[in-house]
């Protein structure tokens, strides 16, 4: 077990990066830190941030959803999971519940006001195996080797630096991690994303599709990625789709 594994373990703090931001490292190329502009950027539009307020939580858990996906992404006692874009805390609160005492929790998010709500219902709700920390908008700042699960539930239409974001993202997932989308067939100024167009993303920067279901009841689809081979280097990744016209 990693040093940050271990403190991600031992250090939760609800606000804040603390124990967390001690070990985290950037990803590096040749000794030296990258920048978004060493990435190529998508050819292809980016949702505004959605609301992070849901008032629907009773007519999800109705529909099942959390349920499926945690039973698909094979999340159970003793998993560690980031939640990517947590928001207030719907996947979260539930993950907390599903990994139990012995599993660990750490929701991002890039809306510092959205985290600072979701670490008073943290509290109130007492969820020890809870941590909270802010990303980037191109780095989702999470330690290495840390994590058998990273969620992305309807929000990776809105990474602006989907291949820095993709690329960072990689040293986190611990041995046999798996990064799980959630997201709708939609454009991807509409709040959703191509499947095809988020299969090419993940294999620019080195994951393979190993599941995909569009079994969903509240609608949308869910797919699962694993990292394989070398991460490439940021000038080799290729841009998906056409670039637009001059």
């Amino acid at each position: 077990m990693t040093l940050c594994r271990i403190a991600l373990y031992s250090a939760l703090l609800v606000l804040g990066g603390g124990g967390l931001a001690s070990c985290q490292q950037t990803p590096t190329v040749n000794g030296e830190t990258d920048r978004s502009g060493e990435f190529p950027s998508p050819y292809r539009l980016v949702s505004e941030a959605g609301d992070t307020q849901f008032s629907n939580e009773a007519a999800r858990d109705e529909a099942g959803e959390a349920q499926f996906v945690m039973d698909w992404a094979g999340i159970k006692p003793g998993t560690t999971v980031a939640d990517i874009g947590a928001g207030e805390g719907y996947y979260t609160i539930r993950l907390a519940g599903r990994v139990g005492p012995k599993g660990r929790v750490l929701a991002q998010d890039i809306n510092r006001g959205a985290l600072d709500r979701l670490g008073e219902r943290v509290t109130r709700e007492q969820l020890d195996n809870v941590a909270i920390k802010e990303g980037a908008v191109d780095d989702p700042r999470l330690p290495e080797n840390s994590f058998d699960r990273v969620f992305m539930v309807h929000m990776y239409h809105e990474v602006a630096e989907p291949y820095a974001f993709l690329w960072r993202l990689r040293p986190a997932l611990a041995k046999g991690g798996e990064v799980i989308v959630v997201d709708r067939d939609r454009p991807t100024d509409q709040h959703g994303i191509p499947p095809k167009l988020l299969f090419c993303e993940f294999a620019a920067v080195g994951y393979r599709l190993t599941g995909f279901s569009e079994e969903l009841k509240l609608g949308g689809y869910i797919a699962r990625f694993t990292p394989t081979g070398r991460r490439p280097d940021p000038i080799a990744i290729k841009t998906c789709g056409t670039p637009p016209p001059r």
